[in-house]
């Protein structure tokens, strides 16, 4: 890009301000819901309303909408992405802390580094990458271990092993958004996956039985966090996001996978008192190192691939 024509340095400051402490904060926001609604139901409530926002200012501008076959595609990335992730997710932080939560997910790279290895064949095993996997690994070990003496409780074993099968879809979904064919607009992609994804949250959430809860029982803070995670973290953030990813390299935008973890832990500390020991610091410490040696071992780091549906 010529020098001509970069944005204004404050743009680009403020835009990755936005994806780092709004992502970032976005795990904090679920854990105050989830405390009062029942998860997929609030999720549903979350990407439907985003959804209808995003796709529906997509159609107004007369953006071209999904062909039948790009809508197929579109639900089996949503399904698990927003299903087999966000579901996940939203449901684990009524066991698990947001900060640790945030954590837990930072080993997205890792299961995605796998499925190229082991599934898709596009990537070597070096030393550098067994390395980096063995490093996130342990980081995970040292989270949900009952036998090291770290002090402060492990992470719940079934809320662990939700948010470990969470990331594993998410990466899956990842891999198969290279493979299938989705609209050219990321917009209009993202408002579609959302759209989708959030009406199969709210047939799973029937079927579990979850509408019999009253959503005027939920208190004011239940509220501001789903607005905040529509308008912040649904919008905001993937605005800023698209407008990044074509002004900077994916390596600078990719940066978001190591600060989101820190800012959530430290949020939840501050904010809602979550435990902030050595165990959580060492661990947090151990994934995040696997994931900078992950990403930064490669010309297209494999967080940049994912960062669309984050903007979930």
């Amino acid at each position: 890009m010529n020098a001509e024509n970069r944005p204004a340095v404050w743009k680009t400051l403020l835009a990755f301000s936005i994806i780092y402490l709004v992502w970032g904060s976005t795990f904090l926001a679920i854990r105050v819901g989830v405390r009062e609604a029942p998860p997929l139901l609030y999720a549903a409530m979350r990407f439907v309303a985003a959804g209808v926002i995003v796709y529906g200012w997509m159609m107004i501008r007369r953006e071209p909408a999904p062909t039948r076959r790009e809508w197929g595609s579109i639900f089996v990335i949503s399904f698990l992405v927003f299903v087999g992730d966000y579901g996940l997710v939203f449901w684990a932080e009524q066991r698990v802390p947001s900060g640790l939560t945030a954590v837990m997910l930072g080993t997205i790279p890792v299961f995605m580094a796998l499925s190229e290895i082991c599934f898709l064949r596009t990537r070597r095993l070096t030393p550098r990458l067994a390395f980096a996997l063995i490093v996130g690994l342990c980081g995970v070990a040292v989270l949900v271990s009952r036998s090291l003496n770290l002090g402060g409780a492990p992470i719940d074993r079934i809320g662990a092993i939700a948010l470990i099968l969470a990331a594993a879809s998410w990466s899956v979904g990842s891999a198969l958004m290279k493979k299938m064919p989705l609209p050219s607009s990321k917009l209009v992609g993202a408002g579609a996956q959302m759209l989708a994804g959030g009406f199969l949250l709210l047939v799973i959430s029937a079927l579990l039985g979850e509408f019999q809860f009253r959503i005027s029982a939920m208190s004011r803070d239940a509220w501001l966090a789903l607005i905040y995670l529509i308008v912040f973290g649904s919008i905001i953030a993937f605005s800023a996001y698209t407008w990044l990813i074509h002004h900077e390299s994916p390596t600078k935008v990719g940066t978001y996978a190591y600060v989101n973890p820190v800012i959530a832990v430290l949020l939840g500390y501050l904010i809602l008192g979550e435990p902030l020991g050595l165990r959580t610091i060492l661990g947090t410490a151990l994934v995040l190192v696997s994931v900078i040696l992950i990403t930064t071992g490669q010309a297209k780091p494999v967080v940049a691939s994912n960062v669309a549906e984050d903007a979930a």
